[in-house]
């Protein structure tokens, strides 16, 4: 605008017609809009001094207890995997013969030997076995009579091995009832006899490696015929298998 003649518009600069009165008496100036009221589910962000944070603790353990869960998995998974690849199977043990020789018991002693042939079968097709010690004893119902070591041998896979033990017993102490049942048996024509190996064991799997155990073998109730005028007997029937656990 020109400041000599204020209604002369400034060279340079559009010109606008005033605006003109508003009838009410409103000034006529630029209208703004109410704000638009927020959605009724709008979220609104409140500060709670009160929010627990989580616990370190607890989260550490869940992750813990996770681990541990994976590990388990995986270990069983491995193992699995390994016995589907190798098919482990327990060695096979069975008596052959029995032979009784020098036998005697009286007044609560007991005399005799004893001579047992096993045939030890490893039945694995990938696995060697090797027996480090055995340890050999041969009872009455629930009473020891004699005990012996075995020499230490291996086994191939699907390998059958001869084995022989021989027990001994020279004036043993035996409970009563031992004398009195062993008489009533010869009387009968035979005693049964029960033999327990106990066996330390490695088996190896090639490149699988070796893993150690304890191989329980028990050949329950041989019968040996003997009779009460004779110390010698041989066992009655055929070969008889033996329990194996490992």
């Amino acid at each position: 605008m020109n400041p000599t003649n204020p209604t002369r518009p400034v060279t340079g600069y559009p010109a606008h017609p005033n605006p003109n009165p508003n009838p009410n008496g409103y000034s006529s100036g630029t209208a703004y809009p109410y704000a638009a009221p927020p959605p009724s589910n709008a979220a609104y962000y409140t500060h709670n001094p009160y929010y627990n944070q989580p616990d370190p603790q607890r989260a550490f353990i869940r992750r813990l207890f996770s681990i541990i869960i994976a590990c388990i998995i995986i270990s069983g998974t491995v193992l699995l995997i390994i016995w589907l690849v190798l098919r482990p199977r327990v060695p096979e043990f069975r008596v052959d013969s029995v032979t009784v020789s020098n036998f005697n018991i009286s007044s609560s002693l007991v005399s005799g030997n004893w001579e047992v042939e096993f045939t030890v079968r490893n039945p694995n097709k990938k696995i060697t076995v090797n027996y480090d010690r055995i340890d050999a004893d041969v009872f009455y119902k629930s009473e020891g009579l004699a005990s012996t070591t075995l020499p230490p041998f291996s086994q191939g896979k699907r390998n059958e091995t001869k084995v022989k033990a021989t027990f001994g017993a020279v004036g043993a102490y035996v409970d009563d009832w031992v004398v009195r049942d062993i008489g009533g048996d010869r009387g009968r024509g035979s005693v049964r006899f029960s033999v327990r190996l106990l066996a330390r064991a490695r088996f190896k799997a090639g490149a699988w490696g070796t893993r150690k155990r304890y191989v329980r073998v028990l050949c329950r109730d041989v019968p040996v015929g003997l009779t009460l005028s004779s110390g010698r007997g041989s066992m009655v029937g055929d070969a008889r298998q033996c329990r194996v656990v490992t």
